[in-house]
């Protein structure tokens, strides 16, 4: 065998194996190589020895012997563009996307790209889609080479979320390493092997890894890109905060210590009004901003370099074609206590006023302190909740550290977003802080109340459920789905078991669920999976655990307050579920119930929820309590139940409390400083627009959806498959198909296969979407069978050649359907990456090759679209077909300036996307691989009359 030359092996040359043609890769030597094979990515690379039989290759010209009709060769190009595994532009990674994030969504990943090790704030709005942007930035960042390994750290509630959003959408598979699954994942390792070894991309539980035992191994096998959801739970103010935040944050530090980790940090709320917590986050990003005067022009140009922040109002003018609704509809519904309900709520007051105005002091204060508040908020949210509580024993009664039963109390009856991330805060507090057993008054005197309780189920004593029956019944009347938020299991099953009876007819049904903390993330998700695809309407009930990061808008268009969260942050977390990207609904509703004659309510409603919505509506931004809502809860709290002299009286004159003033003042300023740092601080230095003709360029270079529905159709059909419509997609009868390509198919599938237009797919089924195993598999087929002409023909759907008559000509056109090689050279922080790229193009000119007069681009792609006029007869066809193909070697010359002349594009485009930073531009090349394949020719003959 004759040894290969250098240039035989030369990155991106093609050379022949194993009975195929292969890309040669980066990295390949003259002892071993590197190759890919031609139409395939990364995961297909293998090496192998010049020994094995390697040889130079030239990709074949189309022959005679390949003639078919237009649609077959339009079958063609679309199964290429399916094998494009990356782009050769600036964007390498959409290719194997599933979604088409919007122009706005670019902006981070354009800030990472200008940054050598990336470090990024993430802070737009709720809803506007913060998991995309960083889900891009991963993507691209892997494609690139520049990172392999990735790591996310969220809830544990929204790690299943996470894991199928980066499989869905950007074709990431991560492992969930979660206190639940971590046991069964270092079953298999091998000795001294770390999970984080093992698995390449992972999704962790913050909370499962901040823990000293399990954080040293993680940071020092840690992935190179680490992105952290919901940032602003990890980072405190410089006064001293919950152990638990803190560890989160120490971890964090720990993190960004390593000056080569890429870090994303995504958050809705990063500054607050707060400038200590938001300096301790923005200074994950770079020590410099630290100490860095954010009011100054210099300050502001620092920040800008790793701060994103955009509001909704923002999106519209950037891209007024963003899927949000229109507006948002509010409104507060009042309700009056039964006679009964009354009588118990006052003889509770009396009993909570006595418990914390006796003068106990120390632990055992504190524990009366909240459980009278706590028995105060469960008796208005239901009676199942205030019975449960009533029966309970607090949490906090068995401890004998003040400062620790203030804690477990506080966590008990306030919504502090970040206490564990929402896990087991919904269930019903205790109030009982006696000994178990213990028969003493007090203990009986409870559990009166609670039988008391016991009797108020139902809308007659309740009317509070009844006026959320009726604000139910009007949502579904009017075309809405509705949440129904509970603050505590006890209350979200107590509401769900009522409507369930009291909705719908035969006819009409209303299916009703229940989703609580009791139920594990997954489970949670299959009971909202399991009631959205039911037939008819349905209402969702659940607890604040799926009150942050989960995604509902695409089932469920309106929230009831059920409950009043001590919180507005929480009110609007609930209501970004549904009022958020992707939403189809033109308006959301969102209510709040609250009784009228209970003044915990009129407090929380006056005081919290209305001026967080006054103040959102004057300042157009939503900032949290300044100093915490548990802080003016607990002294508004305290003046009722101990300053009061009508001992049945809850009411306070909130417009003359000084506290209430002084509260109110603090939280306008903080807000007027919030609306400001955005102003100041928001990402004006990259525009969306900079980044649309290099995103448009490649989607057009990679089809869009319809054109891959149509191919897949098309090819199924012709090789003899039955295709039937669905409601989502289409289903195709797959036994029917050829060996080979019944073979190459994904194991599992279902008889017949459903193709669904878009994603999720059940088990067994396939989504159309160019990432898809199973249309991967298939455009592999279609094109490999293409180049086959061993293949019996029925086998064939597409082919390299065609000739056909059609009035879009007016003398004989040649469409050539190019295929590019690239050689990249991308600089990274610490070397030079090589990549190898293809891309495709169609060419056309008029006449004759030795004179061909060639067409624009945007011609081609018109000439794409015509549609044959008449039979050409199968002689005719090969004598039109050879005059072309005899011209073809005449024509390379101008095909490989056309692909140095693309080659220049690309780079340029490049250097555009990663302008602002001088020294990751040194050294960026892209040039253009010999010869050009030419994939297929197509001959279009004028009608009769014509000049053919």
């Amino acid at each position: 065998m004759t040894a290969l030359a250098d240039a035989d092996i030369a990155v991106g040359s093609l050379v022949r194996a194993r009975g195929r043609e292969w890309v040669v890769l980066p990295g390949t030597t003259r002892e071993f190589l590197l190759l890919q094979p031609l139409g395939g990515g990364q995961d297909d690379s293998a090496g192998v020895f010049p020994d094995e039989g390697v040889t130079p290759a030239t990709f074949p010209p189309p022959s005679a012997d390949d003639l078919g009709d237009a649609a077959a060769t339009d079958l063609l190009r679309t199964a290429l563009r399916v094998g494009f595994a990356s782009s050769a532009g600036p964007f390498r990674s959409l290719a194997g996307l599933s979604v088409s994030p919007r122009s706005y969504q670019y902006v981070p990943l354009l800030m990472a790209l200008r940054q050598d090790t990336v470090r990024l704030l993430i802070a737009d709005d709720v809803g506007i889609g913060k998991t995309v942007e960083a889900g891009l930035i991963a993507a691209e960042l892997l494609a690139q080479g520049t990172v392999q390994r990735l790591a996310v750290l969220c809830a544990p509630s929204l790690a299943e979320q996470w894991q199928r959003e980066l499989r869905d959408k950007f074709n990431i598979d991560a492992t969930l390493v979660l206190s639940s699954t971590v046991k069964s994942l270092e079953r298999p390792l091998m000795m001294d092997q770390s999970l984080f070894d093992r698995y390449p991309h992972v999704i962790i539980s913050i909370d499962f890894i901040k823990s000293d035992r399990r954080r040293h191994d993680f940071l020092l096998r840690c992935p190179e890109l680490v992105i952290v959801d919901e940032a602003h739970n990890s980072v405190a103010s410089t006064a001293a905060g919950q152990r638990s935040q803190q560890q989160r944050y120490e971890l964090l530090c720990d993190l960004a210590d390593d000056p080569n980790r890429h870090l994303i940090l995504a958050t809705a709320t990063p500054h607050s009004g707060n400038e200590d917590a938001f300096t301790n986050l923005i200074q994950l990003c770079n020590p410099e901003l630290a100490t860095a005067d954010l009011s100054t022009e210099q300050g502001r140009a620092l920040l800008a370099k790793h701060f994103v922040q955009r509001r909704r109002r923002d999106i519209r003018e950037l891209d007024g074609g963003a899927s949000f609704p229109r507006d948002r509809e509010t409104a507060d519904i009042a309700y009056t206590l039964s006679p009964a309900y009354r009588d118990l709520f006052d003889d509770v007051l009396a009993y909570a006023r006595e418990q914390v105005s006796d003068g106990v002091t120390g632990v055992r204060g504190r524990v009366r302190w909240w459980s009278a508040l706590a028995l105060l908020r469960a008796l208005a949210s239901s009676p199942t909740a205030a019975a449960a509580t009533l029966k309970t024993r607090a949490a906090n009664a068995a401890t004998e550290d003040e400062a620790e039963a203030d804690a477990l109390g506080r966590a008990g009856v306030l919504d502090r977003p970040g206490d564990e991330a929402l896990e087991g805060l919904d269930t019903a507090p205790g109030a009982l802080f006696s000994l178990p057993g213990t028969a003493n008054a007090e203990q009986k005197r409870l559990l009166e109340f609670a039988g008391r309780a016991a009797g108020l189920t139902g809308p007659e004593q309740d009317r509070k459920l009844a006026a959320l029956t009726k604000q139910i019944t009007t949502l579904l009347a009017d075309g809405f789905a509705p949440i129904v938020f509970c603050r505590f299991i006890d209350t979200a099953h107590y509401v769900a078991d009522h409507l369930t009876g009291a909705l719908g007819t035969k006819r009409k049904p209303v299916h009703v669920t229940a989703v609580t903390g009791a139920l594990p993330p997954s489970e949670r998700e299959r009971r909202i999976d399991e009631l959205t695809q039911l037939d008819g309407q349905h209402v969702l009930v659940a607890t604040d655990c799926l009150s942050e990061g989960v995604n509902l808008q695409d089932a469920f268009s309106a929230v009831v307050h059920y409950d009043l969260a001590w919180n507005p942050t929480r009110h609007e977390q609930r209501e970004g579920r549904v009022d958020r990207f992707g939403q189809r609904s033109d308006i959301v509703r969102a209510l709040t119930l609250y009784g009228q004659d209970n003044s915990i309510d009129g407090i929380v409603l006056e005081v919290l929820i209305r001026k967080h919505r006054a103040i959102a509506k004057a300042t157009g931004v939503a900032v949290p309590v300044p100093g915490g809502e548990d802080t003016l809860i607990d002294t508004l709290a305290e003046r009722l139940l101990l300053r009061q002299q009508n001992p049945k009286a809850l009411t306070l004159d909130l417009d003359l409390d000084e506290t209430v003033q002084e509260f109110d003042l603090a939280w306008r300023s903080a807000a007027e400083n919030e609306t400001r740092s955005r102003t100041r601080y928001a990402q004006h230095t990259i525009k969306a627009e900079e980044i649309t003709v290099e995103v448009d360029e490649i989607r057009a270079a990679l089809g869009a959806h319809g054109d891959l529905e149509q191919f897949l159709v098309r090819t199924l059909r012709s090789l003899g498959s039955t295709i039937t419509p669905a409601d989502d997609g289409f289903t195709a009868v797959l036994a029917t198909l050829p060996l080979g390509l019944r073979s190459s198919l994904p194991v599992g599938l279902r008889e017949p296969l459903l193709f669904r237009t878009d994603p999720p797919a059940g088990r067994g089924e396939a989504v159309i979407s160019r990432t898809d195993p199973v249309v991967q598999a298939i455009a592999r087929y279609v094109l490999e069978s293409a180049l086959d002409k061993a293949a019996p023909a029925r086998e064939r759907p597409a082919r390299r050649a065609g000739v056909m008559r059609t009035s879009a000509v007016s003398t004989r056109t040649t469409l050539l359907l190019v295929r590019f090689r690239f050689h990249l050279n991308l600089p990274t922080t610490d070397n030079m990456r090589q990549l190898v790229a293809e891309d495709a193009r169609v060419l056309a000119f008029e006449g004759a090759p030795a004179r061909a007069i060639w067409l624009p681009d945007e011609r081609a792609e018109e000439l794409l679209s015509a549609t044959p006029s008449g039979n050409v007869v199968e002689g005719a066809a090969r004598d039109a077909l050879d005059k072309v193909l005899d011209g073809l070697p005449g024509l390379m010359q101008t095909l490989e300036r056309v692909a140095d002349e693309h080659g220049e594009r690309l780079e340029s485009a490049h250097r555009r996307v990663r302008a602002g930073s001088g020294a990751i531009r040194r050294g960026l090349s892209v040039s253009a691989q010999r010869p050009v394949d030419v994939l297929s020719v197509q001959v279009l003959l004028p009608n009769a009359g014509g000049n053919a």
